[in-house]
């Protein structure tokens, strides 16, 4: 073939290529795009509409409140409906349905769990008030979805199953996916009694402390200034919340407009009205308390029959079977037993063990959002506050009256003969919950002398509290760090809050360092490459920034120095602590030197710093000097099917990318989690709040808003929460005829 025709056909060749490219591009990407601008007809009782402000989020315009929760569950399936689904599945145990055997453990675990059995119980017993507002939600979703079933997100064409209807039951099912992520105590309960079986009690006891001595209170993960802090002379309230980073984002920013309620902030996907946010009265944050709301029972079960003892007799068990659908290879058969305290869920040294937990007992589903989001005052929304079932949560308030205020919240079992921290006898009957702690008993602060409210998930229940307190309480480094910066002056305003948050000192870190640093210089003895590492961490002033050295250095030395405590307690067993509270119990072990646990502690300091150079020689560079916590502590946000696409994943992902911060900064930030939104409330003048995500409001890759969010984010800036005056495109909606 002459080479001129054969360059001719080859150029025809990628044209046409290109124009197949093109073509599935825009069917299966573009088309999908949600309609911002225009008009539609829809199941509602009034005209409505949807304005979306720069940021594409959507502020609803509804003559009642059913309306706008029709037109939430509509714009949320616009812009995030495979995100709807994969959640609905994870949650349920229905992954493995559509991705294949690679999902199929992760089913296996929701379904030992019951989640889609719960959730379709909760549903049908939902408190009456609710179910209008689940239903007209749920409207929502499958109104979009059955106008949309011929361009539906990329992920279902590339996965190639279409989704079956929304339910009142998977947004339960969502509601408590969140339950089940923020309440694992269950993991510290088993890695307690390991430890106690391989080591010393009084050891191991020492490194589970319920409590440290050192919490502010009362606790949680925001904070809330009162008018005589600020510089409008009105209350600020600040939230970001810690949670696992997703693409798209674990928040969706939400603004319902009804005659009856103005509000907006954030919700989860899957879930009407806001979660966190403010109204035109009052502003809230919340983060998690940490409560213990699950126990092990160690059972005397004959697994081949479902017979159990309780209390000198005999019980069955309730066998229960299911098929989880796995792509591609049919059904795989599952079963489990059910027993009085829960289902079977771990074995362990030959015994078998059951999983008690608040969300699978009768009405552990309440959903008191709707009313804090019409709230009015302090008294409404303690109210509210007062039908939350789970996980336990810390609530912050602020209002525009000038005050500020906080509440415990969330049904919280009462333990008798027993903390909860390890698995207990089953059979006996001994250990059992008797109720829950009464609402008027749990922490509350409303207006305190200081004017400020300071949480950051640290133990908020004092010592005297009347019944026993159990849980996975974080180290008081955050709140006394966050208290410390915003005492420091008066003044403050909205923008302020921001260099809050992003703060990343840790003295924890700081302090292991200045004692290696003692240590070393007290034996006297002089090593090179020892001298360079020293010399860092000399110098060094705390902050965990990218690009530096001694914080890498530091954290190592700290791992290895939790490790050693941990071999010294429970021989064999060092690897299995890694619970939140270590750091407390390192830093009083460092400070109080007790010689029951070693002789020479500058000796222990002293391996930890040549295990933690090993390490980090092993994992960066030779030369200390060149070594970058920023690198270590590298954030890459994958897409759960576009990471999976050769040549253009990295479309679908963000990063990889170093990240400042730690587990014990203010900016909580590892390589799994971190801030997963900002938001500051300005009391003084709504429209001057600031609320931004990781990422983005859209889950769609070519959307202008799927990551439209992530360079601020990085950078600790914001965008301003459109509120009394917003502009942007708008979709009008009008009933049907």
């Amino acid at each position: 073939m002459p080479l001129d025709r054969l360059l001719k056909y080859i150029n025809w060749l990628i044209a046409v290529a290109l124009g197949l490219a093109l073509a599935a591009g825009y069917t299966f990407v573009y088309r999908p795009l949600p309609q911002t601008s225009g008009h539609i007809a829809a199941p509602i009782q009034h005209s409505a509409k949807i304005t979306r402000d720069r940021l594409g989020v959507p502020h609803i315009q509804a003559g009642n409140l059913e309306d706008a929760l029709f037109l939430q569950g509509y714009a949320v399936a616009q812009d995030r409906l495979w995100q709807l689904d994969a959640l609905r599945r994870l949650a349920g145990g229905e992954l493995a349905e559509v991705v294949g055997r690679a999902a199929l453990e992760s089913d296996r675990e929701a379904r030992r769990l019951r989640m889609r059995r719960l959730a379709e119980q909760h549903a049908a017993s939902l408190p009456a008030d609710l179910l209008p507002a689940f239903a007209a939600y749920a409207r929502g979703v499958n109104h979009f979805i059955e106008t949309h079933r011929s361009r539906l997100p990329v992920e279902f064409t590339l996965l190639g199953y279409d989704p079956r209807p929304w339910s009142i039951a998977d947004s339960v099912l969502v509601g408590l996916y969140m339950f089940r992520d923020l309440t694992e105590s269950w993991r510290s309960e088993l890695q307690k009694y390991i430890m106690l079986s391989a080591g010393d009690p009084r050891l191991v006891g020492e490194l589970f402390p319920v409590r440290t001595g050192w919490e502010p209170l009362p606790g949680s993960n925001a904070w809330a200034l009162s008018g005589r802090w600020t510089a409008s002379g009105k209350p600020i309230l600040a939230n970001d919340t810690h949670l696992e980073f997703n693409i798209p984002p674990t928040w969706y920013m939400i603004h319902l407009q009804t005659p009856a309620v103005n509000v907006a902030g954030t919700t989860i996907p899957g879930l009407p009205g806001v979660i966190i946010g403010h109204n035109d009265r009052i502003a809230w944050g919340e983060t998690n308390l940490h409560y213990d709301v699950q126990d092990l029972y160690i059972e005397k079960l004959d697994l081949s029959t479902g017979r159990y003892l309780f209390r000198g007799q005999m019980e069955q068990a309730r066998l229960e079977r299911e098929v989880i659908p796995v792509k591609g290879e049919g059904g795989v058969p599952w079963t489990n037993y059910l027993t009085r305290h829960g289902p079977v869920w771990v074995a362990h040294g030959g015994q078998t063990l059951t999983l008690k937990w608040i969300a699978a007992e009768p009405g552990a589903f309440d959903y008191p959002f709707l009313l804090i989001n019409q709230a009015r005052n302090w008294q409404e929304f303690r109210k509210a506050v007062q039908r939350f079932v789970g996980p336990g949560q810390n609530f912050v308030y602020a209002d525009v009256e000038g005050n500020i205020g906080y509440q415990a919240a969330g049904r919280l079992p009462i333990r008798k003969n027993y903390a909860g921290d390890v698995p207990v006898d089953g059979a006996s009957g001994n250990f059992e919950w008797e109720g829950y702690v009464p609402f008027e008993q749990l922490p509350s602060v409303f207006n305190p002398p200081s004017g400020m409210i300071v949480t950051a998930n640290q133990n908020p229940f004092p010592d005297h509290f009347p019944a026993p307190v159990n849980g996975n309480f974080a180290p008081p480094y955050r709140a006394r760090q966050i208290r410390n910066l915003l005492s420091s002056k008066r003044g403050w305003r909205v923008a302020d809050m921001l260099a809050v948050q992003k703060d990343v000192y840790s003295s924890l870190a700081h302090f292991v360092a200045r004692q290696l640093v003692e240590a070393y210089q007290r034996r006297g003895e002089r090593n090179a490459s020892v001298d360079q590492a020293i010399d860092l961490l000399r110098r060094w002033n705390g902050q965990m920034e990218k690009g530096q050295a001694a914080p890498l250095l530091a954290m190592l030395a700290f791992q290895q120095l939790k490790r050693a405590f941990a071999e010294r307690a429970a021989p064999g067993q060092g690897g299995v602590y890694d619970e939140p509270v270590s750091a407390v119990v390192v830093e009083r072990l460092l400070r109080e030197r007790p010689k029951y646990w070693f002789a020479d502690f500058d000796q222990v300091l002293l391996r930890a710093l040549l295990d933690a150079l090993e390490e980090g020689r092993r994992i960066q560079s030779p030369d200390v000097r060149r070594w970058d916590w920023g690198v270590y502590n590298e954030l890459t946000i994958r897409h759960p099917v576009g990471n999976n696409l050769p040549w253009i994943n990295r479309y679908f992902n963000v990063g990889p990318t170093p990240m400042s911060g730690s587990s014990h900064t203010v900016k909580q930030t590892t390589r799994r989690m971190g801030p997963s939104m900002r938001f500051v409330a300005d009391l003084g003048s709504w429209d001057q709040s600031l609320l931004n995500l990781t990422t983005g409001e859209s889950g769609q890759i070519l959307s202008r808003h799927y990551k439209d969010q992530w360079d601020r984010y990085y950078v600790g800036e914001s965008f301003p929460l459109p509120f009394l005056k917003v502009e942007g495109d708008e979709l009008s909606f009008a009933p049907l005829q």
